[in-house]
């Protein structure tokens, strides 16, 4: 009998415990939102679904539910607990994001590319390699890592392609990288929609005071399995583990 996976395991035990709602539930939402902050991720309010559409006041908003309340949110974001309850019992409906670059990245892949690549590194017996993974949506993985930084020295701070600014999200449709001066929703977060996996949830949680991997012990293993995932949608759908411009 085939063992099943624990990204098997992982969805399974999270659709179970999805259905929680009330005073439970918005205490278990500021739990993990403090633990995230805990961990040394910096939050910040972001919108939320209304509807099928946003709760922001722009008409067709692109991202609904998607993106930060304010335009300030780099500098509005925080690990501080105290601020984080505030915004969590002030706006119980917000979802959060985590704005990258800062004391970590994020690697952001379709979710097939991200199962296959957690299972690799479960295969090697190494259950930190990954560091903390989330699924977003369904569609997509992020695994955090540890941060390239930004070092006084501009020249010091390589760019790269994979590089992943909000208003290039669709341009990155295999590997993005988010770094300095991005952001993702962290969990838990909502989306529009009536599908099952419409949320931001934790595969493997972060752990507070475990250091993140490095993103390029992470890399290879995530483009080898972009590259997979790619070559199997070519016949529907053109993808493509790098992003080209």
């Amino acid at each position: 009998m085939e063992r099943e996976s624990r990204f098997s395991q992982w969805l399974r035990r999270r659709a179970r415990n999805g259905a929680r709602s009330g005073p439970d539930a918005a205490r278990a939402r500021a739990e993990l939102l403090l633990r995230a902050a805990e961990a040394g991720f910096p939050l910040a309010p972001a919108a939320h679904p209304s509807g099928y559409g946003c709760s922001c006041v722009r008409i067709g908003c692109p991202t609904p539910g998607r993106h930060p309340v304010s335009f300030a949110w780099q500098t509005q974001a925080t690990t501080d607990p105290e601020q984080i309850e505030r915004w969590a019992e002030t706006q119980p409906q917000a979802n959060f994001v985590t704005a990258t670059g800062r004391t970590h990245d994020v690697l952001d892949v379709p979710v097939e590319a991200g199962r296959m690549a957690l299972e690799r590194l479960d295969e090697q017996g190494d259950d930190a390699a990954a560091g903390p993974v989330a699924l977003s949506d369904g569609e997509r993985m992020l695994f955090f890592t540890a941060t390239r930084g930004t070092p006084d020295d501009e020249d010091e701070w390589w760019p790269c392609e994979l590089d992943c600014h909000p208003e290039t999200m669709d341009e990155h449709p295999g590997l993005r990288w988010h770094c300095r001066g991005s952001y993702v929703l962290v969990p838990p977060a909502t989306l529009p929609g009536d599908r099952p996996y419409a949320d931001v949830r934790w595969l493997r949680p972060p752990v507070p005071g475990e250091a993140l991997p490095e993103p390029l012990t992470l890399l290879e293993t995530l483009t080898d399995a972009c590259a997979v995932h790619a070559g199997g949608r070519r016949d529907h759908e053109p993808a493509a583990p790098w992003p080209s411009r």
